[in-house]
């Protein structure tokens, strides 16, 4: 059975910690908003309002926000200093079946570091662990190696490729690949 707790719940990873988003993230998200290869590998695009810092701000509230018990989302920061270096969430797609989907961003400053793999690593495992699900997909167009090896690295088989399947912040329809990772799957 899948439960998200009603609070956001931190992770710790030794030099890394998934923590709830605050308010002073604001200027690193805008910042991030406006990353040309996020911008193009996201939907984040279609989403946001015209005014920067209000975009940051209401995605800020609303990835610290677990009570309505369909997504786990943290924001991915150095332990010590706390800077923001991405983010990492897992939405319940199918919570009879035990399913959700995971998806991460990370700062340009953070990329090629291994942050990613090691943030969408734990959080699958507090989402199968904690929550209860049993398997999460992850899916990234095809022309995106970067969350390819992010993917294989934090131990996301690779199931197919989905063609056409989504329309990122280019606008244009891209083909996929779908990973995906069971609870019973090793760490």
């Amino acid at each position: 059975m899948v439960s998200i707790p009603p609070r956001l719940v931190p992770v710790e990873l030794g030099d890394l910690v998934l923590r709830a988003p605050v308010a002073s993230d604001a200027a690193a998200v805008q910042a991030a908003f406006a990353d040309p290869e996020l911008l193009r590998w996201s939907p984040l695009s279609s989403e946001l309002p015209d005014d920067p810092r209000t975009a940051a701000l209401e995605w800020i509230e609303d990835r610290a926000d677990w009570s309505p018990g369909t997504r786990l989302g943290w924001a991915v920061s150095d332990a010590t200093s706390g800077p923001l270096l991405g983010t990492v969430s897992v939405r319940v797609i199918d919570a009879r079946a035990g399913n959700g989907m995971i998806g991460y961003w990370t700062v340009p400053a953070a990329r090629g570091r291994g942050i990613a793999t090691r943030a969408v690593r734990a959080a699958a495992r507090f989402a199968f662990d904690v929550a209860g699900l049993h398997r999460i997909e992850l899916a990234h167009a095809v022309g995106n190696p970067s969350s390819c090896r992010v993917a294989q690295g934090a131990g996301f088989a690779l199931e197919g490729t989905l063609r056409e399947s989504y329309a990122y912040g280019d606008g244009q329809h891209h083909d996929e690949h779908l990973h995906a990772k069971l609870r019973t799957d090793p760490n």
